[in-house]
């Protein structure tokens, strides 16, 4: 089995935490979205995990690659980086990782984490992951026959046709087989918006016989803009705290503090006269005092004074002492 991780953008909406720093190696809970990502796949599938492609921008740099590499080897798989220069759309952005394409493989776009209890159906020609939301208008969709099988898909339907949203991750059986479809929408310039549709493809693989079936996921968590990836922090700390994992270092200095859980506490962070938590991740090396933290996401390195913090994000190296309670700060910014 392989895995394809087109992760090329940016991420304006999270700025500034982005500018250094691409979205999908933003912690969540202590870990890189995109290890939790590909770490909650290899639950999923249950299979041995050979390579994982990471498509990314050449800008991203040699320190990015590398821990991107290093993501792949923790889970015994080859870590493999390949280039998409240009936002061509999403068939685009997959076909970059090409040389990957044979085989079994899954491809999962790298803003989103989920948590599900589903076995994978391996007999099916592709699976694509789901889950049922309130308001469909606002996602793409898939139609289900009676067999429960996905016999449609419907971008943004203003009229309600389903309530099953896309979340972003597809098994393929055949790695060549997508790899065919979306060449074929290179190669006769097949675009929407001026982009290479990735659902453009599917349909054409629907028409042809090929069973697709949806994978239903419990929790769909964003990571698109400051507030939801606090959010996504937090309901991620509560899952991982009811699974009894621990989260708090042993090598933490308190000194007259309290945590109280959930929390995710890093390597050789620094608590004094202050309350942390719940719902809160300190990054390796942080140091807080004379402050109140809860639902907060702080990076590392990061000196955080004489605050009240609810619903921050604080970047890597950032100084803070002030009365903000809402804040979002990137790295090695100053506020005093």
């Amino acid at each position: 089995m392989k895995i394809i991780v087109p992760m090329a953008g940016r991420g304006s909406r999270l700025r500034p935490h982005t500018l250094t720093v691409p979205k999908p190696l933003i912690p969540i809970a202590g870990k890189p979205i995109v290890h939790r990502l590909v770490e909650d796949i290899a639950g999923v599938i249950n299979q041995e995990i050979e390579e994982i492609a990471f498509i990314i921008h050449k800008d991203f740099g040699v320190q990015v690659e590398k821990d991107l590499v290093a993501i792949a080897e923790k889970l015994g798989a080859k870590g493999t980086i390949y280039y998409q220069e240009q936002p061509l759309g999403t068939a685009h952005a997959i076909m970059s990782a090409k040389e990957s394409m044979s085989g079994p493989i899954v491809v999962a776009y790298a803003d989103t984490l989920f948590r599900a209890d589903f076995t994978l159906d391996t007999t099916a020609d592709s699976v694509i992951w789901v889950k049922q939301v309130d308001d469909p208008s606002a996602f793409g969709v898939v139609q289900l026959n009676d067999k429960k099988e996905i016999v449609d898909f419907v971008e943004k339907p203003k009229e309600f046709v389903s309530d099953l949203a896309i979340i972003g991750i597809y098994y393929f059986k055949s790695g060549e087989t997508l790899r065919e479809e979306l060449q074929y929408l290179l190669d006769n310039n097949i675009v929407k918006g001026g982009e290479y549709q990735l659902t453009d493809g599917l349909e054409n693989m629907k028409q042809k016989g090929l069973k697709f079936v949806p994978g239903k996921v419990d929790e769909w968590m964003d990571c698109g803009n400051k507030n939801v990836t606090v959010e996504t922090n937090s309901r991620m700390l509560n899952f991982l705290h009811k699974d009894g994992e621990h989260m708090v270092s042993s090598s933490v200095v308190n000194e007259n503090s309290t945590i109280i859980p959930p929390c995710f506490i890093g390597e050789n962070v620094v608590l004094k006269n202050s309350t942390v938590g719940p719902n809160v991740s300190l990054g390796n090396n942080t140091r807080v005092e004379n402050s109140e933290i809860k639902n907060s996401l702080v990076q590392t390195n990061a000196v955080i004074t004489n605050a009240h913090l609810d619903n921050a994000m604080i970047g890597n190296h950032a100084t803070f002492n002030g009365k903000f309670t809402s804040i979002s700060i990137g790295d090695y910014s100053v506020i005093e």
